[in-house]
């Protein structure tokens, strides 16, 4: 018999700059951390199933909204800037007992990419969820796209149901009422909005379609495990992408999930998980290991 889901629990980080980022804590505090880093646009929420499901293995998973996005705080006239998310992302590997392992979707793992080229050793490991250092640009431009429609929100959540349906159409579920209200917040014209800043989109993103060179050059840096976890279906990392990473990243192990798209958390949550859970184990990164200074 499995152990029971184990309960999350919400905190509050206050980043260097004061301000508030939210996260979500699963397991045990004393456990091995795993740290989860969401894609633009997304929130912690991407996560929740996954992160449950390892903290009944035995880790301590954290779940983080960046700065911009979800219950973290946004900025109100600063612009948003990749180094702010780099600097959030050490801070809050630091603040764990022990180094963890950093599990990044899409812009989540190039920032993990950075910050670990830049401060080597701040993880114990590294997933990169469907993120290369170069990726193809109409698949980007397809999420772009998708970001900038409905500037004026929702007048329902069925209307936000019925957008992500269309935007998703290979997904044979669609979001309940519970879980897609995470996503959106309610604005002062009584319309809902899907839960980022849109000023993102004029500063972060325009940032990141700069960088990759600057990223190619971070993962040559790369010495600690990585696994790559990509879509078969994704259309933002290809074959061509990969075989260019592998090649910066000899050491690096690479697992394609064939019935995902670049949203492979959300696709097909138990192969990546599992994927994940057989990583570690792997390596040794198991529970029972921290007490011989595996985690140390």
């Amino acid at each position: 018999m499995s152990r029971p889901e184990p309960p999350s629990r919400l905190s509050f980080h206050e980043a260097a700059d004061g301000l508030l980022l939210a996260l979500e804590t699963w397991g045990g505090d004393d456990a091995p951390p795993l740290l989860f880093a969401h894609g633009f646009g997304q929130t912690r929420h991407a996560w929740s199933a996954t992160a449950a499901s390892l903290a009944s293995r035995g880790f301590r998973c954290v779940t983080v909204d960046g700065r911009g996005h979800g219950e973290s705080g946004w900025l109100e006239r600063e612009p948003y800037a990749i180094a702010q998310y780099i600097a959030d992302m050490r801070a809050l590997a630091a603040a764990e007992r022990t180094k963890p392992i950093l599990v990044g979707a899409s812009m989540g793992g190039l920032v993990g990419l950075l910050a670990e080229a830049e401060c080597a050793g701040l993880f114990r490991a590294l997933v990169l969820v469907d993120i290369t250092p170069r990726w193809e640009a109409r698949g980007v431009e397809r999420i772009l796209a998708f970001m900038r429609s409905h500037p004026e929100g929702f007048v329902s959540l069925e209307q936000a149901q019925a957008a992500i349906a269309s935007y998703l159409p290979h997904r044979a579920q669609t979001k309940s009422p519970t879980r897609l209200s995470k996503l959106l917040v309610r604005g002062a014209d009584g319309r809902l909005r899907w839960h980022w800043d849109p000023r993102l989109l004029d500063t972060v993103a325009l940032e990141v379609g700069g960088m990759p060179a600057r990223l190619a050059d971070a993962a040559k840096k790369l010495e600690l495990p990585v696994l790559l976890i990509s879509g078969g279906m994704s259309d933002v990392v290809s074959d061509a992408t990969i075989a260019e990473f592998r090649a910066l990243v000899p050491h690096a192990e690479h697992v394609a999930i064939t019935d995902a798209t670049h949203m492979v958390a959300g696709d097909s949550n138990a192969r990546f998980t599992g994927e994940i859970a057989a990583f570690l184990d792997r390596l040794a990164f198991a529970p029972s290991s921290s007490s011989s200074g595996a985690f140390a």
